[in-house]
């Protein structure tokens, strides 16, 4: 699939500095870059055009897009779309992991009533990249006793022989949403205006994802920058985070190596001395192997 968009200059800042790690080496005629995102090969041009090339391309490129909608008129709707999906009861799931070489995915749906609201904002909850571990590791217990949810922890080993060229990380994330979203609607039955996911697919897209899973939860409102609008998805991203970095402490512990976070070069190092301590098969249990990493650290191409 190929999507091509026109982009400003502030957006091409935001994408080159975005895409900063992702960047790939060759040189080519009036090309700013070309970057690789999971399945996606993104080319942007001088002139401003930007092409997605691959399976998720048009996720990748619905970013972009979404960024370039900045007229008053739309921030207008936006702002009291987001009043909505605020002050509301509902549930929400939202992923940690997807973008670290090392550490598991971890998916979790949350069940936020309304009359939570407050408790959450004194506790000063939101998107969980935005807040730092410590503050993550001293919340999320507390948001977890008093907050109703469901997690699902993937280890890297069990997303090495899940990913093929057919299941690809949009698919397993799809499912694992899928598997959590439906297990809090089963069992805990809330009452709730909304079932609020974090657009990482186009609707349509994700249902195509998850239609021979034996159960699917339907009647899902995707939106993006969802943990910051809706409480249920900033828990949901706070709990997945404090899970994350609790699995991603054992495998350090276990190893006795401290393993950096992200997928940028520092990574590339310690995978090395992971490679040269326990040998490549170790990877395929700790890390993503189908990142750009894996042929960085072991230069040579894995197929």
């Amino acid at each position: 699939m190929n999507v091509v968009i026109k982009v400003n200059d502030e957006i091409k800042e935001k994408m080159i500095e975005y895409y900063k790690d992702k960047k790939r080496d060759k040189v080519i005629p009036y090309v700013v870059f070309q970057a690789q995102e999971e399945d996606t090969v993104i080319t942007l041009y001088e002139s401003g055009k930007c092409m997605f090339q691959g399976t998720s391309a048009d996720v990748d490129a619905a970013m972009w897009g979404t960024a370039l909608e900045n007229t008053k008129e739309k921030q207008e709707e936006r702002k009291k779309q987001d009043q909505k999906y605020y002050n509301c009861s509902a549930v929400g799931s939202d992923e940690v992991g997807t973008g670290d070489y090392f550490g598991p995915i971890v998916v979790t749906a949350c069940y936020v009533p309304k009359e939570e609201i407050p408790f959450l904002e004194e506790l000063g909850v939101g998107d969980s990249k935005k807040i730092d571990d410590e503050k993550i590791k001293k919340i999320a217990p507390q948001i977890a006793k008093r907050i109703k949810y469901k997690s699902v922890i993937l280890t890297n080993k069990e997303y090495n022989e899940k990913y093929t060229k057919d299941i690809n990380m949009n698919k397993i994330k799809a499912i694992l949403h899928n598997r959590v979203l439906y297990q809090v609607m089963q069992e805990f039955k809330p009452k709730i205006d909304y079932i609020i996911v974090d657009e990482f697919a186009r609707e349509a897209r994700y249902y195509e994802y998850i239609k021979d899973q034996p159960a699917i939860q339907r009647n899902i409102t995707f939106i993006t920058k969802a943990e910051e609008k809706n409480n249920a998805v900033g828990c949901a991203s706070i709990i997945s985070r404090y899970l994350f970095l609790k699995e991603f402490d054992k495998i350090c512990d276990e190893i006795h190596i401290p393993l950096p976070k992200g997928a940028g070069s520092e990574v590339d190092k310690i995978g090395e001395e992971v490679v040269e301590k326990y040998g490549e098969d170790k990877l395929k249990d700790i890390a993503k192997v189908n990142f750009k990493n894996t042929d960085r650290i072991l230069h040579t191409m894995i197929y």
